[in-house]
């Protein structure tokens, strides 16, 4: 638990991964696209954090255990399998790759599972097998995923219906949806989160965590979620602006809080582009610039602590200790985090 001036932080990574973009695990689209990936991973992170090329494409399982837990303030993380099998034919970052870490440290980890409605009916046989398997809380789907000679999908189809029917039948609360800035090879339009609003409205007892907020339509974004209450922002990739462009930073979550509020904000590293340690610690220290607080707003201790672990804990009903807790605005309120609370 991070603690400082006196104030205590449970801290959930509701975006981790442990991928293997290895040499003999990459065609030339998966070499692209961990070079993407690196590209963010350089030029957005501080300097005393960067690995190499071959490290960031095949890191360890000490690396990742040591920058979560030794070192990155972290107290559960949530792994989200990216499976990209076109590009990377044993799978980029797996369940059962992430799994075979998670299952040695328990506690520490949630695992989550994946879906393609271009799958069909066999996808819903391994989908029903992978929640019996892993017990499942929660899916992260990749819609701009190449498949064959498919180059994506989309959530408000028929065929994503049906899986999400049996997410709901299986007690599959959290749909984690990448949709953010491109990456090569992919396709930008395959991004676009207008798809959101139709499945938010069909399922409003599932939870539509948008990863990365849709950057850069961050606007489509907002303007969706403040009507669709199941609607969270995931902040991975938008969180790193912190170090090169704090003020954008200050624009975008000053936006959040304005448009959905602070208790349906998600804080995510997206390890192993970046490392907790840093984000954590500057996150705490961050603050809206003076200048833009008239019309933004400021961040407080406790919209502080929901963000980086008390929202993610309500979602996957992770129990928060009392000293960690975020104390509700009114008068008479209770404390925020304190008990386990269950999915919405």
């Amino acid at each position: 638990m991070y603690e400082i001036n006196g104030e205590r932080y449970f801290i959930v990574d509701g975006h981790i991964h442990f991928w293997d973009a290895g040499p003999e695990n990459r065609n030339r689209f998966g070499e692209g696209f961990i070079k993407c990936f690196y590209d963010y991973h350089q030029n957005l992170g501080p300097e005393e954090y960067l690995w190499s090329l071959e490290k960031f494409a095949q890191y360890s399982e000490d690396d990742l255990l040591h920058d979560m837990f030794e070192v990155g303030h972290v107290d559960h993380a949530i792994f989200q399998p990216t499976y990209l099998t076109d590009f990377f034919p044993g799978g980029f970052n797996t369940t059962e790759q992430d799994a075979a870490v998670a299952e040695k440290h328990p506690g520490r980890f949630t695992v989550n599972g994946a879906f393609d409605p271009r799958d069909g009916e066999a996808g819903i046989a391994a989908l029903e097998a992978l929640h019996d398997r892993y017990h499942l809380k929660g899916v992260k789907l990749y819609t701009a995923e190449w498949k064959g000679e498919s180059r994506g999908w989309r959530l408000d189809t028929p065929e994503a219906a049906r899986y999400l029917e049996k997410c709901q039948e299986l007690g599959i609360r959290n749909i984690h949806l990448h949709k953010g800035p491109t990456i090569w090879p992919l396709d930008r339009d395959a991004f676009d989160v207008k798809d959101v609003d139709h499945a938010a409205t069909d399922f409003p007892e599932l939870n539509f965590i948008v990863e990365h907020l849709g950057l850069p339509r961050l606007e489509d974004f907002c303007w969706i979620a403040t009507q669709e209450p199941n609607v969270y922002g995931g902040l991975a990739v938008a969180i790193a602006f912190m170090h090169t462009r704090p003020r954008y930073f200050a624009q975008v979550i000053g936006e959040l809080l304005y448009w959905i509020g602070e208790d349906r904000i998600i804080f995510g590293s997206d390890y192993a582009i970046w490392q907790p340690k840093w984000l954590v610690e500057k996150f705490v220290d961050f603050q809206i610039p003076e200048d833009m607080q008239s019309e933004l707003g400021v961040l407080t201790t406790d919209m502080k602590k929901k963000i980086l672990g008390l929202n993610a804990a309500k979602l996957y009903d992770l129990k928060v200790p009392a000293e960690a807790a975020a104390v509700a605005a009114g008068p008479g309120s209770a404390a925020i985090g304190s008990e386990p609370v269950s999915p919405a």
